[in-house]
């Protein structure tokens, strides 16, 4: 491999932490990435990374060269891309990680589509977390605060929890006024995919946060089945606004213990900071900022 080549598997070990994965985006071994990165030590004198059999870790100097190795690669990307510009509009495959709240989601997609054909979107719809660095994204869309210093991050917008039934299930089972009143209730509970417990609903009585012990008459690891499940009468469920907008304003569903919930989130487009902003990755990250929660900023400014 060559000085640049070097330079690359190392970035890509430093971000990952592992040769192995970034072998796997190389497309080499894990043992050539180590090689490389040895003669690039060898090279410079200096030890990158400490090893050990299940992972690596930057030295001081590794710290350093790291940065700068950043810089260089920047500014060759900045290069190639101002000249892949002048050849037309952006293209090449985009790969996205997105929420399951298509309802949300897939209008801007589409626009995203129409507006730039040329680009090709690879969607990976899921509710859990996924590590943006091992496993590849260009771009990821998740609700909550970021701190991982590998990321940068723009905030999309803001959101709110709300609890919903059909006025079917509450004109059955009675409308819960206090959050006690939901033990005798049918709970339709979103559980974490990775840690497999339950999202605590955003109770709260007199200012202070509850935690309930609630009955879950079904749970998903997603939240759009959830969303199913309240419309069909079959419980009462714990949704983003964002994705009931729809059937609130048809009677489809109603909000119950409003006086007692207390939720507001933030939705992130999140991507490698170490990555320089492609094209298509740059025009994304506008279009998806400027076309998600327009209406509520539209509203807001109206």
């Amino acid at each position: 491999m060559d000085k640049i080549g070097a330079m690359t598997a190392f970035v890509l070990a430093a971000d990952a932490r592992s040769f192995t994965v970034a072998g796997r985006q190389l497309g080499l071994s894990s043992s050539a990435v180590g090689k490389s990165i040895g003669r690039l030590e060898a090279r410079l004198g200096v030890s990158l990374f400490h090893r050990s059999t299940r992972t690596v870790t930057l030295t001081e100097e590794g710290a350093m060269f790291l940065e700068r190795c950043r810089r260089i690669q920047a500014e060759i990307e900045a290069a190639e891309l101002e000249l892949a510009e002048t050849r037309g509009a952006p293209g090449g495959t985009l790969r996205v990680s997105l929420p399951i709240v298509n309802a949300f989601m897939v209008p801007m997609l589409n626009g995203f589509m129409q507006a730039y054909p040329n680009v090709q979107l690879d969607l990976d719809f899921r509710d859990d977390l996924v590590d943006i660095i091992e496993e590849g994204f260009d771009a990821v869309i998740r609700a909550g605060n970021v701190s991982d210093s590998r990321l940068m991050s723009r905030a999309l917008g803001e959101f709110h929890l709300k609890l919903v039934a059909s006025p079917d299930y509450l004109s059955r089972a009675g409308t819960p006024r206090l959050p006690d009143d939901l033990s005798h209730h049918a709970c339709l509970l979103h559980r974490f995919a990775t840690s497999r417990k339950f999202e605590r609903w955003p109770l709260v009585r007199n200012g202070e946060d509850l935690d309930l012990a609630l009955r879950p008459t079904a749970a998903a690891n997603t939240i759009e089945p959830l969303l199913l499940m309240a419309e069909q009468g079959l419980g009462i469920a714990c949704l983003p606004d964002v994705l009931v907008k729809e059937q609130l304003v048809s009677g489809r569903l109603r909000t119950v213990l409003d006086d007692h919930v207390a939720h507001a989130g933030v939705m992130r487009l999140l991507w490698p900071a170490s990555r320089y902003q492609s094209p298509r990755l740059r025009v994304f990250i506008d279009f998806a900022s400027k076309q998600l929660f327009a209406e509520r900023r539209d509203s807001l400014s109206g």
